[in-house]
């Protein structure tokens, strides 16, 4: 358990870090894009290589497929209904305000679509601890964490919340998100080869559905040409992690 806690305060504390600056600072959007492009680089190495591959060796494909597609429909499903309960009640001509707000960084729907996108990605970090350490999920996580609290922050700032509640609400933030590394390790621990194959296959279908749905469009959109360089840089430098 106190891996799984260390591991968990240090892919969160990012959160505290994008936010403090984020209270002082408003970085353009182009960087932080080029960040979640880094960031997405290397979660898809370290699912490719070490959570699905795992999933793989110890379930085989019918039990890792079925986890990593279970996983990807139920952030899908959740995902769109906070969409709907974030963007249903506008009107048409400010539907697409309020959908970025969302995404991008708008008060508190942007807390709970970070929060959305933390949560499979801690879980799967502490479901790998089961099967042993995983440093390259550990910087993949800490690197998509840091450019979303970022803007988070300054959104709230702008928004006219005071620089201490900003903090403070991303420190409540990083501690749930802490804490679903220290749950994703219990519940795994006690699962036989078979269950866990599906345990991890559904965290990295999670994790993978996030990726398309969050972090490459807003990478795309806003961080080129230098996106697919930071994409391919985040890949290499979590794959010799796992090396």
């Amino acid at each position: 358990m106190l891996d799984a806690l260390l591991y968990g305060l240090a892919a969160s504390s990012a959160l505290v870090i994008g936010a403090a600056i984020g209270t002082r600072y408003t970085p353009s959007r182009h960087v932080t894009s080029i960040l979640l492009a880094f960031a997405s680089g290397a979660l898809i190495s370290a699912l490719a290589f070490e959570l699905f591959e795992e999933a793989f060796e110890l379930g085989g494909a019918a039990r890792a497929g079925l986890g990593l597609l279970a996983g990807a429909a139920v952030f899908v499903a959740v995902d769109t209904w906070l969409d709907r309960r974030v963007v249903g009640e506008s009107g048409p001509e400010e539907r697409e305000v309020v959908k970025e707000g969302a995404r991008g960084g708008v008060g508190w729907a942007l807390l709970a679509a970070v929060t959305l996108d933390g949560v499979p990605e801690n879980l799967a970090l502490g479901v790998s601890l089961v099967e042993g350490a995983s440093l390259s999920l550990l910087v993949a996580i800490f690197f998509s964490n840091l450019p979303e609290a970022l803007v988070g922050a300054v959104a709230m700032r702008t928004g006219g919340l005071a620089a201490k509640k900003v903090m403070g609400t991303w420190i409540a933030c990083a501690a749930v998100l802490a804490a679903m590394v220290v749950f994703g390790e219990s519940v795994a621990e006690g699962l036989d080869a078979s269950v866990l194959a599906v345990a991890l296959g559904f965290a990295g279908g999670a994790v993978l559905a996030s990726l398309a749905d969050t972090l490459m469009p807003e990478a795309y959109e806003h961080g080129r040409p230098w996106n697919a360089f930071a994409t391919a840089a985040g890949f290499f430098l979590s794959f010799m992690l796992a090396a």
